[in-house]
């Protein structure tokens, strides 16, 4: 079989390094790709918005399967594009057609699903510039923290939480008014803080039956204790003790069922993965957010625990044959550590020359941000760069591995979290 996949990052290098052990797999294709998917394919100088150009590039190449690693591809329409055109209307695209990804394209479309479909969420209300008067009374009906969400896309960071009312409409102003956010935050949906701890939670569906991976915890913030900006995340483990199969029951019967349930009966084709973002709250799931892909560096953490042959996973989605598959987890966890750049999430420079990936043992080191140079060195080239990751019989067995295996890893900048996983460790 004959793969195109879409994407840059650490996500699509774990899914290239799964693809690359099967069997089945011919060839494999990473557009844009990064140093790290070189050692698994053949990166292809494209990027995931010009449809025309991997139309073209498809055909040329006799490509079986496209596997769409990011969400703007799938937001701007790809897999519409390849059904609107009789050339390759056939070749399956794993990722949802433009509706679907409306769960992630608009959180007030989220939003929205969820309440017609009886999903547990926070409450909310979605306000826009001509609404911003009513907005601000909202604002005084909730208790602190108070969240904020752009509407669209926004990088991971169109999310704010402010525990001061006054400051909450002074941001609310920023992003209707001022357009901090571009046309992400044309709508911004205000909503309830929900007080608990996190849990990511995948699922695979051809739209017709669903499979659940592996769970992940993720840790957004830059800083040590939850402390800072926003990120694209820092770190995840896999194999999170509060997930318990009580806990993982009333996710399955409360949101990834009705999830399910209502994209079949709203008539929304879907064909791919959905990261629903959880939190718990005293034992209960409720849903922060979809995503419409998979996370990073949530893959990082999961995909090294499913010991199932990815590349037939993909192909069951493609032909409506998910029923038939059996997912099978690895009993041991995994932590997965980032490594990024100084100055990220701000402003940072690329072009730092990495060494010491070659002296790692014991962990596998997953390419982010990074890219070759002139004389064929591996240089950053991203705020997130490396992702490291390792099993364990336990949490904190795998993450010293992850911590140990950092110190053989050299740039210029190099920063990373030194607590990840703790909370879930200390959980009570």
């Amino acid at each position: 079989m004959r793969i195109l996949l879409l994407g840059s990052g650490g996500r699509e290098h774990t899914f290239s390094w799964k693809i690359a052990q099967s069997p089945l797999l011919t060839k494999l294709f990473i557009a844009p790709g990064n140093a790290g998917t070189l050692q698994h394919g053949e990166n292809i100088n494209l990027q995931g918005s010009d449809f025309e150009g991997i139309r073209q590039f498809v055909k040329d190449n006799k490509v079986d399967l496209v596997l769409v690693g990011p969400e703007d591809p799938l937001v701007l329409g790809i897999h519409d594009y390849f059904l609107s055109h009789e050339d390759i209307k056939d070749i399956p695209v794993i990722g949802p057609c433009k509706q679907g990804a409306m769960l992630e394209g608009s959180k007030d479309f989220a939003k929205a699903f969820m309440k017609r479909n009886a999903i547990p969420t926070a409450a909310y209300q979605t306000f826009t510039k001509e609404t911003i008067a009513e907005g601000f009374a909202f604002i005084d009906t909730l208790q602190a923290p108070y969240v904020l969400k752009a509407d669209g896309l926004a990088a991971s960071k169109g999310v704010v939480i402010l525990n001061d009312a006054e400051e909450t409409k002074a941001e609310l102003h920023r992003m209707l008014i001022d357009n901090k956010f571009g046309t992400a935050s044309n709508k911004v949906v205000i909503e309830e803080f929900l007080k608990g701890i996190e849990l990511s939670v995948f699922v695979v569906t051809d739209g017709i039956s669903y499979k659940i991976l592996p769970e992940a915890k993720d840790y957004k913030r830059i800083g040590e204790g939850d402390t800072g900006p926003n990120t694209g995340g820092m770190g995840t483990v896999s194999g999170v003790p509060f997930a318990t199969p009580d806990f993982m029951k009333k996710v399955e019967d409360r949101i990834i069922k009705p999830t399910i349930s209502g994209l079949k009966r709203e008539n929304i084709p879907y064909k791919g993965f959905i990261f629903i973002g959880l939190m718990n709250v005293a034992g209960n799931p409720y849903v922060i957010e979809y995503n419409v892909r998979m996370g990073d560096p949530e893959t990082e953490s999961v995909l090294p625990r499913l010991k199932n042959d990815f590349v037939e996973l993909l192909q069951a989605i493609g032909t409506n044959s998910l029923k038939d598959i059996t997912i099978e987890i690895d009993e041991q966890v995994t932590a997965t550590v980032m490594l990024v750049s100084e100055g990220y999430p701000g402003s940072y420079q690329k072009g730092k020359v990495i060494t010491g990936i070659d002296k790692v043992e014991g962990s596998i080191v997953f390419h982010a941000g990074t890219s070759l140079n002139a004389a064929g060195n591996t240089i950053t080239n991203g705020g997130r760069v490396l992702a490291v990751t390792s099993y364990g019989a336990t949490l904190q067995e795998a993450l010293n591995r992850s911590y140990a295996n950092i110190e053989h890893i050299h740039f210029e900048g190099k920063s990373f979290r030194k607590d990840i996983g703790q909370d879930v460790i200390n959980f009570k």
